[in-house]
């Protein structure tokens, strides 16, 4: 049985990138309780800044918690470290420019720039996303425990185009191939008109986050150009990370 502290998480688990707003009903359905609870429960966070409520009348999830999520000590340092390295790279290609993280067996964007005219990609700052089809979750992931590696080499590996990589085996190379070479290429693996080019951010001997530039183009030769900025500027992050 749930505790109630339980039932305010579950709660607001319920949202989702693709659900960002939900109706009473559907939260209360979401969490297994009853109507009158869920009202109760939401009630609790709408007054404390946790959910808002929109003209529709369905819950979002409030500015409270946005800047507690700006407080997270792994995001926080990472993105006053990372910003002006990133801003450098924008200025000089106005492409999309990235930062994530892992967590789990999964990634987190915590910073991005992106031009109008950029090629468009999938990310949200505080969004998730799998690790291996991008550029900077196959740095991460290269980079991981063991354990960690296993698990998501173990699948299911979602296919998002032609061109991502789904065999394991196949993508137990590539992942050589990215501690080898010291960044990664994702051709076309999210979208098909996208391709990336990450470098990893090291502090303390340990891969913290993935840094990439995600273009408009056809074959893994277009980010060849990018690849010295990209790993100049993962090493830029670092370097600030250790001072």
């Amino acid at each position: 049985m749930r505790t109630a502290n339980g039932k305010l998480l579950a709660l607001l688990d319920a949202f989702t990138r693709d659900r960002p707003a939900l109706t009473l009903s559907e939260l209360a359905r979401a969490v297994g309780v009853p109507l009158s609870t869920a009202h109760r429960l939401v009630a609790e966070l709408t007054a404390w800044g946790g959910l808002e409520r929109d003209d529709a009348g369905r819950y979002r999830v409030g500015l409270r918690l946005w800047e507690l999520g700006a407080l997270a000590p792994r995001a926080l340092g990472l993105r006053e470290a990372a910003l002006p390295f990133m801003e450098d790279l924008y200025e000089v290609t106005h492409e999309n420019v990235q930062l994530a993280v892992r967590d789990g067996d999964e990634l987190v964007f915590v910073e991005r720039f992106a031009a109008r005219g950029a090629v468009a990609v999938l990310t949200q700052v505080g969004g998730r996303f799998a690790l291996p089809p991008t550029g900077v979750g196959l740095v991460l992931l290269a980079h991981a425990p063991a354990d960690v590696q296993e698990r998501v080499l173990a699948g299911p590996l979602r296919r998002h185009t032609p061109h991502t990589v789904v065999d394991p085996a196949q993508l137990r190379r590539v992942l050589a191939q990215v501690r080898q070479d010291g960044h990664a290429v994702s051709d076309r693996q999210v979208t098909d008109d996208a391709v990336s080019v990450a470098a990893p951010v090291w502090q303390g001997g340990q891969v913290v986050a993935a840094l990439s530039i995600v273009v408009r183009g056809g074959s893994a030769s277009v980010v060849r150009p990018f690849t010295p900025g990209v790993m100049a500027a993962a090493r830029g992050i670092g370097r600030s990370l250790a001072g």
